[in-house]
């Protein structure tokens, strides 16, 4: 029963690590938010993509057998890619929900500023 949170965990990890990923990228960014983000939040996001990556790799590893764990990893690195794309091609405003609440609260506090001026 641990093996399988651990690895519905891992699935999730991985889906919003690529998620988080694919928000850093300019185009992306532009289809999913209608405010330019900071550098510094645009460097947040990444590393934060890179760590829910890794934290997927942990999740699986403690799910499997080395060998084992790296064949589901690499699995869900795709499938959450592969979903990541689908979701950018057909509704890309849905990827909002993977925003961080810090990114959000930045973009949110743009977004007023911009309309009380």
């Amino acid at each position: 029963m641990i093996e399988a949170l651990c690895l519905i965990a891992a699935a999730i990890a991985a889906l919003a690590g690529m998620g988080w990923l694919a928000l850093t990228s300019q185009t992306h960014r532009k289809h999913v938010f209608p405010v330019e983000l900071q550098h510094v939040a645009v460097r947040r996001q990444k590393m934060l993509g890179w760590s829910f990556l890794l934290l997927s790799a942990v999740f699986c590893f403690q799910a499997d057998h080395p060998s084992m764990a790296v064949l589901v990893w690499v699995m869900f690195q795709a499938f959450a890619a592969m979903m990541v794309a689908m979701v950018l091609s057909r509704r890309p405003v849905m990827l909002r929900l993977l925003c961080p609440p810090l990114v959000a609260d930045k973009i949110l506090m743009r977004r007023t500023a911009r309309q009380s001026s």
